[in-house]
This record gives structure tokens, sequence and C-alpha cells, in this order.
């Protein structure tokens, strides 16, 4: 199962839980879910299908027990806030993406359930008390199955550039997984001989410029912090890293798909780049992407 089809999976099945609970109290209510999507149509509108879907086959049917009333805003604090203080007057429970999206949720939603969706490191972050144990009104599936793994990420590019010591690190300013994901890579860059380059964007309009800044630091490959603008931009930032010439390693399995070199599953794709895949990497590939 792709990873993408495992997190709707869950990530219904998470829904589904407050909902089942209530439901034995309140028979025949009609449930009003709030779905805070952070990108577009375009770029999320099949999650937004698809959470439909597996809800219907779940029991929970779109005018018949559950309404859905989705709200796209982009990968940003202060429109991820507005959309979901524009919801909260009219529903039972928020369904919200990412750090970004998680960690607004839990700036203004104090009793109502929450369910978060591929946020790296909710504990970190104060979103529930424990991975087994969430408390308060937050629960949902995480990213990440631990912090560490952005360091992996550093040590896959070694072993595909091992003469790579300038690394570019791209993530969203305002996102707090940011200062998470740096403090993994800090502890782990020094062993591999790997100096980092924080290079921030607010939107895609600043990706030119950042993979400029990139250049003119000497960076020789590059890491994306995994975040809602990240995930957004994908193609942009997979094409960008192609064109100039910066090996790239990703969260994002989609990302890989239009052209980003590995991610951590990893799926990969070299040719453009002139680069071979070592072996040992290549046997721990879940899929090679020609």
């Amino acid at each position: 199962m792709k990873r993408r089809e495992f997190i709707t999976l869950l990530g219904s099945v998470a829904v589904a839980w407050p909902m089942i609970a209530a439901q034995a109290q309140e028979g025949g209510r009609i449930w009003r879910i709030g779905h805070v999507l952070p990108g577009t149509p375009d770029s999320f509108g099949q999650v937004a299908a698809a959470f439909e879907t597996r809800l219907a086959e779940l029991g929970y049917v779109v005018g018949q027990n559950i309404t859905i009333v989705t709200r796209y805003a982009a990968p940003q604090p202060e429109s991820q806030e507005q959309a979901i203080t524009a919801l909260l007057p009219e529903i039972d429970l928020l369904v919200v993406y990412g750090t970004i999206g998680g960690v607004a949720a839990r700036k203004l939603v104090k009793t109502l359930p929450v369910v978060f969706m591929t946020i790296a490191s909710p504990v970190t972050l104060g979103l529930v008390e424990s991975l087994s144990r969430p408390g308060g009104n937050m629960t949902g599936i995480t990213f990440e199955a631990a912090e560490e793994t952005n360091a992996k990420r550093l040590q896959i590019l070694k072993e595909i550039v091992p003469s790579a010591t300038r690394i570019a690190v791209l993530g969203a300013r305002g996102d707090p997984n940011v200062g998470i994901a740096m403090t993994s890579l800090q502890q782990a860059s020094p062993g591999l001989g790997m100096t980092l380059v924080l290079v921030e964007i607010t939107s895609a309009d600043d990706l030119r410029v950042a993979f400029d800044e990139m250049k003119s630091n000497r960076a020789q490959a590059l890491i994306a912090i995994p975040g809602s603008l990240t995930y957004v931009n994908r193609k942009p930032i997979a094409d960008l890293a192609n064109i100039y010439q910066l090996p790239s390693c990703h969260a994002f399995w989609e990302t890989v798909a239009v052209g980003g070199l590995v991610s951590l599953g990893p799926d990969i794709t070299a040719k453009a780049l002139g680069l071979t895949i070592p072996a040992p990497l290549l046997v721990r590939a879940d899929e090679v992407i020609e």
C-alpha cells in the first residue's frame, strides 16, 4: 500500500473514532466535519475526494449522517487560522493537515475534537501528550516515525553524492517543523562532514530566489523539509533542483514522481542528473522510478 493510501485509510479511521463515540449518545444526528486543506483544489482536491469516499465506506455518508465543509487555504499560519476560525461556529469536528494546520488548530480550538494528518512531531509541538495517549481534544496521524528521520535523509544524500559537503535545506518560513528538522539535521551533519545552509520561503514566488541563494552559497545538494508548502510546490521544487543541478532528498513520494531525486522511501529518479545510485541503496528502495 502506498504511503498516501495508508494515510487516507488511517486518517479516516481516526476521524470516525470520536464520531462513533458521539453517535452512541446522540443517535440520528447529522455530524458536521470541518475539513481544512493546505493548498488548492488542484493540489489537494484528490485528498478531499478520498476522504469523503473512505468515510462513506465506513458508514458515514454525506447527506445521511454527516456533512463535510471543506476549505482550501494557503499553507501559511495566517491563512490556516482564518480558515479554521471561519469554520468553528458551524462544525462538530475539525480535520487539518500538516504542522502549520495542526499548530493553528491547537491555538484556536480548545474543546472541539480535532484530527490532524501528516504532522511530523505532534508531541514535541505540544499537540498531544504522547503518541499512545494523546489526551486533550486532539488526535491524528504522524508523518514521521521519529524526528531522526530528517537525519536519515541527510545520510541518503551522502550515500548518493559522497563528495557533497555543503547542503541547502529548504523550508517554509513560520513552519514550526523547520526548527525540529534542523535540530535533527544539525546533530547528524558534523559526523557526515556536511555544512547546512538553511533557505526559507513563504510562497512559490520565493523559489527562484531561494535556489539562486543556494547556488551563491555553493550548495552541492538539497534537503527539502517536509511541510504543506513544500508538498504543494513539489513540482517546481523538483524542477528547480534539476535545473540547478542539485541532487535532492525529499519526504514525499509524490515529489519523486514529478522529478525529485529521492525520498525517504526511498523512491529514486536519477538519470537527469547523471548520477549512479549505489547498489545497497537501490536494494533498500521500495520502488525505482525510471
